[in-house]
């Protein structure tokens, strides 16, 4: 069964954000459970999220970005006002950040560092070049 879009394709952030996440080397789009999704082999980032909330239900994060830090980063990034545990995506060391409250060099960092973690290791050479 296909998931509903969750997501303005028109929308001016996603646009400013997928030229980010598609300037890294090997990066595509695809369309992940009704959100775009940015991978190479393994996805690195995906524009907007859901966040779980106790004692039931979910909060959504349209223009939030998930991405896959560095482990030792991610209790730092957590502990950010922007941050959030992604819902699914958390317990697996993923972390959410609102990125209306990130200034485009941070966003690239962040981008990079997913990429870093995720890519084959000829993608990650392209970087340091």
């Amino acid at each position: 069964m296909a998931h509903e879009r969750m997501f303005d394709p028109d929308d001016p952030l996603l646009h400013w954000f997928r030229s980010l996440a598609l300037a890294l080397p090997g990066a595509q789009e695809k369309i992940s459970h009704g959100r775009p999704a940015f991978y190479t082999v393994k996805i690195f980032a995906v524009f907007g999220a859901a966040e779980k909330l106790r004692p039931a239900g979910m909060e959504q994060h349209p223009h939030a970005m998930i991405i896959k830090p560095d482990p030792i980063d991610v209790d730092v990034l957590l502990e950010r006002e922007e941050a959030f545990r992604p819902a699914y995506f958390g317990p697996s060391g993923w972390v959410g950040l609102e990125l209306e409250a990130l200034t485009e060099a941070e966003v690239r960092e962040l981008l990079v560092d997913s990429h870093r973690q995720t890519a084959p290791t000829r993608l990650r050479r392209l970087l340091d070049d």
